[in-house]
This record gives C-alpha cells, structure tokens and sequence, in this order.
C-alpha cells in the first residue's frame, strides 16, 4: 500500500492489513520530499522505529541535480535509528535490484525468513553502512 504521506486516514481502518515495514521515499532533487517524510514520521509508532523504518533515497545517480543535503539525511538514519538505502529509479537494472532488496528485508520484518529478526538485520544494513 502506499500513501503519500502520514497519518492514514482514520476510514477503512479496520480493514488495513497489519503493517510490518515502512520505507520512506525520498527524492535527492526535491526538498519538499524531505519535508513531507519528517513531518510523516511524527506519526509513526515509536516500535517500528526499531528495525521496520527504512530511508530510501531516489536519484542519487544526478548528484549535481541535487536539492538535498546529504548530512540531512544522514542525520535522519541517525536520530531515526533507520537504515538509509541509495538508488537511482530510472535505471532498470537498479530499479530491480531495489525493489528485491526491499521484498526481502520485507519478508524479514513480516517474520518469514527463520532466524532473522527485523531488528537484528536493521542492525546489521547500519554496521555495514558505518
């Protein structure tokens, strides 16, 4: 399901299915993006922030179109204790490449992959980036 920002609106809510990851899509070209994913974040339970909330930044390939501070984003990971992912969309090969990573870290914190926990593998995406 994807919104376009939080909260979800209050109807169809006991019909929405329970919700195991949240990715936040940022645009590297757009700082509205940036300002509609931290005004959204006030509305996301704190548990979630603990292995279930994933900053995915778009169009890293223009870095020269950039609108975004870097350091803004980094310090969201940061203060969010969230792993950033990089990507460029418009890329087919990377484009594909995205969307399996985000299914299997999905398939991780919806508990379908024995011996892993959300955390755990949230914890090991931000060593590896350090």
């Amino acid at each position: 399901h994807l919104a376009t920002s939080l909260p979800l609106p209050a109807e169809g809510d006991q019909l929405r299915p329970r919700i195991d990851l949240i990715v936040f899509l940022i645009d590297i070209k757009s700082k509205h993006s940036l300002k509609t994913v931290e005004a959204s974040l006030a509305y996301v339970d704190a548990s979630f922030f603990l292995g279930k909330v994933y900053f995915l930044v778009t169009g890293v390939g223009r870095m020269n179109c950039c609108s975004v501070n870097m350091n803004d984003i980094g310090k969201l990971g940061e203060v969010y204790c969230s792993p950033v992912l990089f990507c460029e969309l418009e890329l087919d090969s990377i484009r594909v490449s995205t969307a399996q990573r985000l299914l299997r870290i999905l398939k991780i914190c919806a508990g379908h992959v024995p011996g892993v926990s959300a955390l755990s593998f949230s914890l090991l995406m931000k060593s590896a980036d350090n």
